[in-house]
C-alpha cells in the first residue's frame, strides 16, 4: 500500500559524505513523518533522524551537527545528507515512514534498507 525506495547508499571513507533519499509511492493521501533508522551489524535498530509533515526535526546525538534530514513534501522524498562519516556510521540505513492513505487508514511502512559502509 505504501512502497519505500532508498537510493544512495555506499562506500566512502572517513571523513566523506553521502547523501540517501526516500521516495513513497503508493495510495497516499497525505505523508506524515518521515525519517531514517539504521542497524549496525549484531546492534538493534536505532533512530538516526526523523522529520515531521510540518518539517520538525528531531536527530539521534551521535549524529546531530554531521546530519541533516529534509523532505520535499510534493515529491513525497525524504534525504539525509550525512557529512564527516565515521566507520562506526556503517549500518544498512532504513527509511521509515507514516502515511495516511486514501481508503482513511493510517500505516507505517519500511524501506528494503540501503547499506552505507565507512572505511577507516
Amino acid at each position: 500500500q505504501v512502497q519505500l525506495v532508498e537510493s544512495g547508499g555506499g562506500l566512502v571513507q572517513a571523513g566523506g559524505s553521502l547523501r540517501l533519499s526516500c521516495v513513497a509511492s503508493g495510495s497516499i493521501l497525505i505523508v506524515n513523518h518521515m525519517g531514517w533508522y539504521r542497524q549496525a551489524s549484531g546492534k538493534q535498530r536505532e533512530l538516526v533522524a526523523m522529520i515531521t509533515s510540518g518539517g520538525n526535526t528531531n536527530y539521534a546525538d551521535s549524529v546531530r551537527s554531521r546530519f541533516t534530514i529534509s523532505r520535499d513534501n510534493a515529491k513525497r522524498t525524504v534525504y539525509l545528507q550525512m557529512n564527516s562519516l565515521k566507520p562506526e556510521d556503517t549500518a544498512v540505513y532504513y527509511c521509515n515512514a507514516g502515511a495516511r492513505l486514501i481508503n482513511l487508514a493510517l500505516i507505517d511502512s519500511w524501506g528494503q534498507g540501503t547499506q552505507v559502509t565507512v572505511s577507516s
